[in-house]
């Protein structure tokens, strides 16, 4: 009678934490936006399917065999005197054999289909279907700030990016100093930002807000604080904010982009109303063959 109440006890304290966990897990993300589960662009929004698609799978696996594992350790623990006959070395089972290797080789399979397809759907230089004309934007990664240029405005920003809602950005990205990696939660996966290499991140917003953005490699002294503000209006605010842009007094020369590329800390947003020409691409080049070992062609590291 006793080993029957601890038993009852035992389940009932087990069961009681499963669901006070599950209660202060559901109460968290009530609680808190987290980016990656509050999609605001259609890649955004695919990836957080795949995400769940892949977790669920996964539970199909995981949850029966830690299920098991407490229900074994209850059964055949030594003080259950009730515990059937143990089998050591019980063979046959046919059914239970296709069961428990069959499911997991499903799910595999099932994984292996969605990842095949994910990759050629997810492809970040995959030019994304709109009727709206494709936006470019290049950027920077510099030690510790964003610089964005968008070469067909002729303007550059610093730590703030603005494009139009339900519009195709393809950003063009790239780093004048150690690799670092570029990412907006809320509209897509991040990719990473080499010197002397061009990499293409596709995104589009689905709806409007501002959303923020974030190194997402190490890079240094500064990385806690290298953030931006990426946000998506629309096409008329977008229009009216380029009007701003173009009546500031700093413009981006070779000159003054030197000055900007040094390392820095907090930087604040900055516009440049004008981008000397080919910026983006020099800054590519620096890199690449006998320039890179010219002095004076880097950003200084840290």
């Amino acid at each position: 009678m006793r080993a029957k109440y601890k038993k009852e006890v035992g389940l009932t304290l087990l069961f009681a934490v499963i669901l006070v966990a599950t209660i202060i897990v559901v109460a968290f993300f009530r609680r808190h936006n987290v980016a990656i589960l509050e999609p605001r662009g259609t890649i955004a929004h695919q990836e957080r399917n795949l995400m769940l698609v892949a977790l669920l799978l996964c539970a199909i696996v995981v949850i029966p065999v830690f299920a098991l594992t407490i229900l074994i350790a209850l059964k055949y623990r030594e003080g259950n005197t009730k515990k059937k006959h143990y089998s050591p070395n019980w063979e046959g089972g046919r059914w239970m054999e296709v069961t428990w290797w069959g499911i997991p080789f499903a799910i595999i399979f099932v994984l292996a289909i969605i990842t095949w397809n994910s990759s050629y759907n997810l492809d970040p230089y995959k030019a994304l279907a709109s009727n709206n004309k494709t936006m470019r934007i290049q950027v920077v990664s510099l030690d510790w700030k964003w610089l964005f240029i968008y070469p067909d405005q002729n303007i550059a920003t610093v730590n703030y990016v603005r494009f139009p809602v339900n519009t195709p950005v393809n950003f063009e990205i790239t780093s004048d100093s150690v690799m670092n990696s570029f990412w907006i939660p809320n509209l897509g996966g991040q990719i990473y930002a080499m010197p002397g290499m061009s990499t293409d991140l596709n995104l589009m917003a689905s709806k409007a807000g501002a959303y923020s953005g974030s190194s997402a490699n190490i890079s240094g002294q500064g990385f806690s604080d290298m953030d931006f503000t990426a946000t998506a209006s629309s096409k008329q605010d977008f229009k009216t904010w380029l009007s701003s842009v173009k009546k500031s007094t700093a413009s981006l020369s070779e000159n003054t982009y030197s000055k900007l590329a040094k390392p820095s800390l907090h930087n604040q947003i900055a516009y440049y109303s004008s981008v000397k020409s080919g910026l983006y691409d020099q800054i590519v080049d620096r890199y690449m063959g006998p320039m890179a070992q010219m002095p004076g062609m880097h950003g200084e590291g840290q």
